[in-house]
């Protein structure tokens, strides 16, 4: 193996190493995030260390700033907790993936299962646009999911995501993205980026975007049938910083853009939108 190609695969390990940290506590609201944002380098820290620790423990606090809900054009901010627990690359807790646990690995892939939560939407929150509607009640979500890494001298991850919230909006929702090392990420600095688009069954659109007949008759809204396709396409940044062995410094920020039935939906203020997190993560 040559020097710089050494050299290059070290960068690369470091930079995934580094970019562990975990999403905002709010991550299971629906949000312009991609999902290969909440566990972004994991899959590549297990291709590049040898010796991966027993435990790896993160914890901290977490800001976002985001939309009221998909659709809005009103944003706000939220704090919380910051958690990733993970046991070798079979167990995991963490505020982005769930609750789950590795199904199956190799050397540059993972499937998984994980549980989660969704919060909904609740109309109290924007009355302006969603008197009448009704919330969207808090519910438990079920996920598969997939990635898979080209190679070590190319290290672009595909990331396959399928869920389904049982209660709410009753939905399957599907996300298909991929992410890679940028230039200039190192030991200390990593960041990375890539595409991501999502797909959902008609339960999920109509609970979200449709309008039924006695919702139009509440709020003046004519009625609409938002029918299952796909949802949004979007881009996401990831970046970290170490300062020490202890101390990481995380921020994500991503562009989403509705298309299709959410686009046209009455409901729908804003087709594009954004988000931006930062957390401060503590090693042990």
């Amino acid at each position: 193996m040559s020097t710089s190609h050494a050299a290059s695969r070290i960068v690369i390990a470091g930079a995934a190493l580094m970019a562990l940290a975990p999403a905002s506590v709010y991550s299971q609201t629906p949000s312009p995030l991609a999902e290969w944002q909440y566990s972004s380098g994991i899959l590549l820290e297990q291709m590049f260390e040898q010796n991966m620790p027993t435990w790896r423990i993160r914890v901290g606090p977490s800001a976002s700033f985001q939309p009221l809900y998909d659709g809005s054009d009103r944003y706000h901010w939220l704090a919380g907790p910051s958690l990733d627990i993970r046991y070798r690359d079979r167990f995991f807790l963490s505020t982005g993936e769930g609750i789950g646990m590795n199904l199956a690995t190799g050397p540059n892939w993972r499937l998984g299962l994980a549980a989660s939560y969704d919060l909904g939407r609740r109309a109290a929150d924007d009355l302006g646009h969603l008197n009448g509607m009704g919330n969207i009640n808090p519910a438990p979500s079920l996920r598969l999911l997939g990635e898979y890494a080209i190679s070590k001298s190319f290290p672009l991850v595909l990331r396959a995501d399928l869920r389904r919230n049982f209660g709410g909006d009753n939905g399957w929702i599907g996300d298909l993205g991929a992410y890679m090392p940028m230039p200039g990420s190192s030991e200390r600095f990593a960041w990375f980026a890539g595409p991501t688009m999502t797909i959902a069954d008609s339960s999920y659109m109509n609970s979200w975007f449709g309008v039924n007949a006695q919702q139009s008759a509440r709020s003046g809204y004519r009625q609409y049938n938002a029918s299952a396709g796909i949802r949004s396409v979007g881009f996401g940044v990831t970046a970290s910083l170490t300062l020490n062995k202890h101390w990481i410094v995380s921020a994500d920020g991503a562009f989403q853009q509705l298309v299709g039935a959410a686009a046209h939906s009455p409901i729908t203020q804003a087709r594009a939108s954004g988000v931006f997190d930062v957390s401060v993560n503590y090693q042990f």
